[in-house]
């Protein structure tokens, strides 16, 4: 079940990462610097938009799916919550290389 749930939050979270990109740049966030100030903000034209639409969506989901996920693997792990709190893993060491043998000198 989760691994389902994962993978559909993976195929949202593309998708909504090509919306995204796929619009196009206004400039100004929210109206701001254009000649028409906060008159067109919720126009027509920029609530009609599919694209719009579809990033609220997208967005949406993208939510409720993260805090399903999250929810549903609460407390369910075994090992310490942080890895702060688990045990720094032993030092790798070399292993020792056998001394050569000398070589008699004439």
């Amino acid at each position: 079940m989760s691994t389902i749930l994962l993978v559909i939050f993976l195929i949202v979270t593309l998708a909504l990462i090509g919306v995204i990109l796929v619009q196009r740049s206004e400039g100004g966030g929210l109206g701001i610097g254009s000649s028409q100030g906060m008159g067109n903000f919720m126009g027509g034209r920029g609530t009609a938009n599919l694209l719009t639409r579809t990033t609220a969506i997208l967005g949406t989901i993208f939510f409720v799916m993260a805090l399903a996920l999250a929810l549903l693997h609460r407390g369910t792990s075994q090992q310490s919550r942080s890895i702060l709190d688990a045990a720094p893993p032993p030092p790798v060491t070399a292993p020792a290389v056998p001394a050569l043998p000398a070589v008699p000198t004439n």
